[in-house]
């Protein structure tokens, strides 16, 4: 480590273990004796149930933000990606689809385009965890709140988590008949839809139905079809039935059905350094505001989603027996053009050493996922001497996935023009891989009551997987095509199996009702993972060895008597081993196309983060979140940024004459994970007798972050600071409401992606960039129109 980057640790934990220390002397109360129930809340506490039962938010020892059904209302938050507003720990890193798109907690997640990976962030709802992190994309509609828990989860959840979770609880049906339903309308074309009733069928069968429905215009104008480009349109429903069957028997059917249609995710050129580039493209101005492109053929990544469960819960009386069955099913479609040209035909760009290939269209994969899963606990119900979670959890998942591309080169021509048939030499290939994994697992996490408000933790977790990988990749796929450089006919099947023993151990001391402090260590897993791309040796497969991680964690979570002030305030430190990532293995000079799932040697994830929330009056509050995260990996073997390839600098190193230069790395950050995030909320609300009324503004700042694996300084995007603000009235008894928004109030721009461009891209061309961006990387404007009965 270097000694600025050591300087800057101490000087950014100091203040925070500083903050620490005088939050636990201004809060904290002696001890005393706490009855065997919980006590009743107090109006505004948060209640979650992060530790399978409910309980305060104050109570829970481990790092857990809740953002509740009227925040995500306020704040626009209308999918998964956008929670990043209200969760400072939380990242979320676009890619070119959803498979190889991801949410980053504490700068730790996956980044991969391979579906043979399970995700270090898992996404849960309603207590089914999805298979894929792809499938956890998607709109929030008709939810009750989202937990997101830092840090390794798997003494509590069925599936194990490496980086942490994100626990998603949609609302249940309700005893008394009601509606509701709102209409958001924003600047280019956004249209939003989202409805629900809920009501008793007879006096022990209820129901709810949910639904919505989102036309999103594209943000990027394509020049050459005129239309725009980036955009989605997606529904879905969800239908629940909750029968009390007996006074202690209660049994919750529900299923759900999205689907989204989205033109989604072509990359804008943000620097072109290549005439030749230039005069291909026409009037594109690259920049990173650029907002245009000109390709003939347009990207898509269609999905449909199916999730059907079953919950059983059997009161005891002093613990609840809970079982979830579940069934998901994914189907995912998607073509990444690679060329990014408007050529309808491949034309002459220059020898193979200059462009490799010069039509790229075709770049298409689909994904048929499938999973069965049940889970199977006990957890005492209240707060007493004694808590504890137990159970035993079974998935079976099955993903096939199909893959094919095609692509050509023309050997000789005019530059830009189009190539004569003779001279078009096409490449292709396809493959067709599938795999079967079953896991089992046994967890459970118990706290008890040492003396005092002292309190002991431990948890522990012992899970078996195994899988299958088996398929075959054929080339060329159209007769007279020559092999796809790298992708020559290969099959096999390979099995791989591990058993995995887990934990956590800690101490919890409560200084009174409203205040605790915190420490734990956290043995977290995430299993084997297998490569199930186009580019992989199928003939010689390895399994991706586990993920492990050895996680501490000290904490305070405490208020005022009053509740003015409410503070929760954590340090943390994760050691990674055999950190799962995505290597750049291409050769530009040859054209092939690779990117190989591999181990990292290791990698570590420090800081520190507060959450406050401030309430100086019943009108005014304000909500503040710090989050410091220092990630950084160390891992060989890895291509060097594509600039640095011609004269390879003291950093890169070549294997072999004529060899890809490589790097290898040390203390650097990881991708996608900048080290500061800061968020702040003032709310005014207003209660008359005839509306009421609220006005917020938020504010929330992103350090700098490296986009690229091989830390390419090219893809930096710089530090930025989005502010949206929102005003709102209602009628008296809430039953109708108006909100006004604007996201991006200062028109910052930023970027969500970079990456260098694909044709053309060589050794002698490198500096070429491409990005993706958000819809409020510009400002915008949009309403919401509310009613409720």
């Amino acid at each position: 480590m270097r000694g600025s980057e050591v300087a800057t640790y101490k000087c950014t934990l100091i203040p925070a273990a500083s903050a620490l220390a005088m939050g636990m002397a201004m809060l904290a109360m002696p001890a005393v004796a706490q009855d065997q129930a919980m006590p009743e809340n107090e109006p505004g506490e948060i209640v979650v149930t992060a530790q399978k039962r409910a309980e305060r938010l104050q109570d829970v020892p481990l790092a857990v933000t809740a953002v509740g059904a009227d925040t995500l209302a306020s704040r626009q938050i209308n999918d998964t990606n956008s929670l990043v507003q209200a969760v400072p720990s939380l990242s979320f890193q676009q890619g070119a689809n959803p498979t190889n798109t991801s949410f980053r907690i504490r700068g730790v997640g996956t980044a991969l385009f391979g579906q043979g990976v399970e995700p270090s962030v898992s996404v849960v709802v309603d207590g089914v965890v999805a298979v894929r992190s792809a499938q956890g994309f998607s709109e929030l509609a008709d939810v009750e709140r989202v937990e997101v828990l830092r840090g390794p989860q798997g003494t509590l959840f069925g599936k194990n988590a490496s980086a942490g979770v994100i626990s998603v609880t949609t609302a249940r049906p309700s005893r008394d008949f009601e509606g509701k339903g709102d209409i958001t309308i924003a600047e280019h074309n956004e249209y939003r839809a989202r409805g629900t009733v809920s009501g008793p069928i007879t006096d022990t069968l209820r129901a709810r139905v949910s639904g919505f429905y989102s036309d999103v215009q594209g943000i990027t104008r394509n020049l050459a079809t005129n239309k725009w480009t980036n955009g989605s349109k997606s529904w879905g429903v969800r239908g629940k039935l909750e029968w009390d069957a007996t006074d202690s028997l209660t049994l919750l059917l529900a299923g759900e059905y999205r689907k989204t249609d989205a033109d989604c995710c072509a990359s804008t050129l943000i620097q072109i350094r290549n005439p030749v580039l230039q005069s291909i493209v026409g009037p594109i101005n690259a920049s990173r505001e650029n907002r245009e492109i000109n390709d003939d053929a347009e990207t898509y990544a269609n999905s449909k989603a199916q999730t059907y469960s079953l919950q059983a819960d059997w009161d005891l009386g002093s613990a609840t027996i809970t079982s979830i069955s579940a069934f998901q099913k994914y189907d995912l479609d998607v073509n990444q053009p690679i060329d990014r040209i408007p050529a309808t035909s491949p034309i002459f760009l220059g020898t193979a050493a200059f462009a490799p290939y010069t039509f790229w269209n075709q770049n298409h994969g689909t994904v048929d996922l499938k999973g069965w899963s049940q889970e199977l606990r006990i957890a005492n119900n209240g707060n007493s001497d004694l808590n504890y979670v137990a159970g035993i959890f079974y998935m079976h998942s099955d993903i096939l996935r199909p893959f094919d591309r095609r692509r050509a080169r023309c050997t000789a021509g005019v530059v830009g023009q189009p190539c004569a048939p003779a001279n078009i030499v096409w490449q292709s290939s396809a493959s067709r891989i599938r795999l079967k994994q079953d896991s089992i697992a046994a967890f459970g996490q118990a706290d008890y009551r040492i003396v005092g408000g002292l309190r002991a933790i431990g948890g522990i977790r012992v899970q078996y997987e195994k899988g299958t990988n088996s398929g075959y990749r054929i080339a060329p796929i159209v007769a007279g095509d020559a092999i796809f450089p790298g992708n020559p006919p290969r099959s096999g099947t390979f099995s791989a199996n591990d058993t995995a023993v887990t934990g956590k151990a800690g101490l919890q001391y409560e200084f009174s009702r409203n205040a605790q402090v915190y420490a734990s260590y956290t043995r977290g897993y995430k299993g084997l993972g297998y490569e199930m791309e186009i580019g992989g040796d199928l003939a010689n497969q390895k399994a991706i060895q586990p993920e492990h991680v050895n996680a501490y964690e000290i904490g305070f979570k405490g208020s005022t008597a009053d509740r003015t002030l409410s503070i929760s305030a954590a340090l943390f430190q994760a050691d990674y081993s055999n950190l799962q990532v995505q290597a750049n293995r291409s050769d530009p000079a040859t054209g092939v196309v690779q990117f190989v799932t591999t181990n990292a040697g290791s990698s570590r994830s420090r800081g520190f983060e507060v959450e406050a929330t401030l309430r100086p009056s019943d009108s005014f509050s304000v909500n503040a979140a710090v989050t410091y995260a220092q990630s950084r990996i160390n891992i060989d073997g890895l291509n060097c940024p594509l600039q640095l390839q011609a004269a390879p600098t003291n950093v890169c190193y070549q294997t072999a004459p004529g060899a890809t230069p490589l790097q290898n790395l040390r203390n650097r950050p990881l991708q996608a994970s900048p080290d500061w995030r800061i968020g702040v909320t003032p709310r005014y609300d207003y209660e008359g007798d005839n509306f009421n009324a609220f006005a917020q503004v938020s504010a929330n700042f992103t350090s700098a972050q490296f986009f690229s694996s091989e830390l390419d300084p090219l893809t930096i995007q710089p530090a930025y600071t989005l502010v949206d603000a929102t005003v709102g009235v209602t009628t008296s008894d809430r039953r109708y409401g108006v909100t006004l928004f604007v996201k991006n109030l200062f028109d910052e721009n930023y970027l969500t992606n970079i990456g260098h461009n694909s044709i053309m891209s060589t050794v002698a061309n490198p500096l070429d960039l491409v990005g993706t961006y958000n819809k409020d990387s510009s400002r915008y404007f949009g309403a919401t129109f509310s009613a409720r009965f």
